[in-house]
């Protein structure tokens, strides 16, 4: 039960505090105190100054099946240390009504002091460590508390530990720091990302397409008929299923928000975790699990008891609250032919360059499109006559969608294998691979092969027909990317597949479109004062969709694939690349809010020197820079045209002759 309560207390949270998450506000403020009461006996008091309107719940439940938040506090290093003598204390308090809740509570206004006595087990310990989570609420939102305490038995002051790295990593830490000048007349670009609306759409799209699903699409009438019919108001039915769709949108929206608290955390973590060799394989397996799902050999649900629970509770309470669980029953319900679209679109969304943000833009555009139909069909009744009947055709979309999360499962093993260099997926055998998942839908399409959950096929339907020869054109268009010819570059799939250079056939390089490239700094830096070039500075990766897009839609390009090829040293540096460093060239790297990361492979080093310098990690990320390192244009990103592209690099160009021009002049 407390496992329970504390996850609706979670989500209950979210919803009061969504509009304030971002500030990180508190209406309380905590402050503590030791009395010592003999030579092992210690009284602790934490106390709670409260803003006005606010109160803060007691550590204890009134009503056992209640609902009303806890305040819990955790005494972390008391093994072996300390014991705890009784419970915590706190003010007395009548149990009183709270509407916010619906049910009778202890909670404290203003000030509350909450008292631990300790005694010692270990005479020579003194510093304890407390964690308090707890929820302060007014009549309208509760907001989510987690504080921690940390202080000596004595008094004394808590010395701050410093965190110093040796010299080698220092002076290794120092080489990353390119003292890069022009910024006065380049300022920093703010990288906007582009594709936030595209995604927004994308998710969205993934939500019609869920309506479609035998699980969703035969709620959509009852669910209507029952905010219509029921409540004997034809406008407060109106209201509740108007209300039943924002919060079908808001608990998608929410299901978002933990990966912006990990992207807060470390500005790389989400990079991190999606090109993270163990996450992509398991994305890989689930992948795989939910196209089988999908074909129907077997379902995927929660818990049957998690939806029993929640319509039970939809029931009990009513209002508001009643209403919010019957979406969230919905979401659970539902979640056999959701979940693998939702996967779809988490997997993307952390292996795409905007990672949180978009998301929360996907998961927007679905919960959307999901509650759309239900609020539509309250507003126009007459609608649901016009909604077809349901029927084998759901079935057909289920596998459709099968052979998409197959095909998909494929990028996140590519994304694994490019980023560990196995050799297992080059590029000719991912779209090999394609090809033949292309034909088996075909084969399914036009009646060729069955699955289970597939009843007796009378006449092939002309939804089938028309969704055959879009897959069989697909195919066509992709039996040139197994080939080792110009039309192998398949550019309308461009960040789907490995990168051309990673191929069963011989290349000229390991570089994009065969062109002459670096992937070492020092290397580069080296080359391009030989050569006497300006240098196009080139933060990409391995699994970098956008990176992929550019190399193969902009870099293709004639004009563009010239400038590079004749005029610009490249040096590509992989910012996921997991390969180790040399032990010797292995380091510690102190930040400046004093943590330490740990410089182990390729992509720790470039993704450091890509931070420190420019103050950015996304990718791709461009940088023209002459030899005393200085830039020669601003800093580029994302940029699909290709005449824009161009233009951005010979202007850069220009002024690496102007500054040569300067510079010969001046040693004249």
């Amino acid at each position: 039960m407390a496992i329970t309560k504390r996850f609706f207390f979670a989500i209950l949270t979210l919803v009061f505090t969504v509009s304030v998450f971002s500030q990180n506000y508190s209406p309380a403020s905590w402050e503590h105190s030791v009395e010592k009461i003999s030579d092992s006996d210690y009284l602790i008091k934490l106390t709670v100054i409260l803003q006005e309107g606010y109160s803060i719940y007691s550590q204890y439940a009134v009503e056992e099946d209640g609902f009303a938040p806890q305040t819990y506090f955790e005494f972390k290093n008391q093994e072996g240390n300390y014991k705890l003598i009784g419970k915590t204390s706190e003010p007395d308090a009548k149990p009183k009504y709270d509407k916010l809740f619906d049910e009778n509570v202890k909670k404290f206004k203003d000030k509350a002091i909450f008292s631990q006595l300790i005694s010692l087990i270990n005479p020579d310990f003194n510093l304890v460590v407390i964690t308090a989570e707890y929820q302060t609420c007014n009549d309208e939102r509760c907001i989510l508390g987690d504080d921690t305490f940390k202080f000596n038995l004595d008094g004394s002051k808590l010395e701050e530990e410093a965190i110093n790295i040796d010299d080698r990593s220092q002076k290794l830490s120092d080489e990353l720091k390119l003292n890069v000048t022009g910024w006065d007349k380049y300022e920093k670009q703010d990288i906007e990302e582009k594709s936030n609306f595209s995604i927004f759409i994308l998710g969205f799209l993934g939500g019609l397409i869920a309506l479609l699903t035998p699980c969703v699409f035969p709620m959509i009438p009852l669910t209507v008929s029952f905010f219509t019919k029921s409540s004997g108001d034809s406008k407060k039915g109106l209201f509740n299923s108007i209300l039943y769709g924002f919060f079908i949108f808001l608990i998608y929206v929410l299901l978002s928000i933990p990966f912006h608290l990990l992207d807060s955390l470390d500005p790389g973590i989400l990079n991190n975790i999606s090109t993270n060799v163990t996450l992509n394989i398991i994305f890989f397996i689930i992948f795989i699990a939910f196209a089988f799902s999908f074909f129907g050999y077997f379902e995927l649900t929660l818990p049957q008891s998690w939806s029993a629970a929640m319509d039970s509770r939809a029931n009990k309470i009513g209002g508001f609250i009643g209403v919010f669980f019957m979406a969230l029953t919905l979401a659970i319900v539902s979640f056999s032919c959701t979940g693998p679209i939702l996967g779809t679109l988490l997997g993307s969304s952390l292996t795409a360059d905007g990672g949180a943000m978009q998301l929360t833009m996907g998961m927007s555009g679905f919960g959307l499109a999901l509650a759309l139909p239900f609020t539509l069909f309250a507003m126009f009744p007459k609608w649901l006559n016009s909604l077809p009947k349901s029927g084998g055709w759901l079935n057909t979309v289920k596998v459709v969608l099968g052979f998409i999360e197959l095909a998909l499962a494929l990028k996140f093993l590519s994304n694994a294998d490019l980023v560990e260099h196995w050799g297992l997926l080059k590029r000719e055998i991912f779209i090999g691979l394609w090809i033949i998942i292309g034909i088996g839908l075909i084969l399914y399409l036009f009646g060729k092969i069955k699955f289970p959950h597939d009843g007796p096929l009378q006449k092939i339907g002309k939804g089938r027909i028309t969704t055959g020869i879009l897959v069989i054109a697909f195919v066509i268009y992709l039996i040139p990317g197994v080939t080792n010819t110009k039309y192998a570059n398949l550019k309308l799939l461009s960040g789907f597949p490995p990168p051309m250079f990673y191929s069963i056939y011989e290349k000229a390089s390991e570089c994009p479109l065969d062109l002459n490239c670096s992937k070492d700094w020092q290397e580069g830096l080296a080359k391009a004062k030989a050569e006497n070039k300006p240098i196009l500075l080139d933060f990409t990766g391995w699994a970098c969709v956008n990176c992929r897009k550019m190399e193969e839609q902009v870099w293709s390009t004639t004009e563009v694939y010239d400038i590079l090829s004749e005029q610009y040293i490249i040096i590509s540096l992989y910012v996921d690349d997991k390969k180790k460093l040399p032990e010797t060239e292995q380091f510690d790297y102190l930040r400046i809010n004093g943590t330490v990361k740990n410089i182990e492979t390729i992509g720790d080093k470039w993704g450091t020197l890509q931070t420190i310098n420019f103050q950015n990690n996304s990718q791709p990320y461009y940088v023209l820079l002459n030899h005393d390192l200085k830039l020669l244009n601003t800093t580029n990103t994302y940029e699909p045209n290709p005449d824009a592209y161009f233009e951005w690099l010979n202007i850069g160009l220009q002024n690496f002759k102007a500054d040569k021009k300067i510079q010969s002049f001046k040693f004249k």
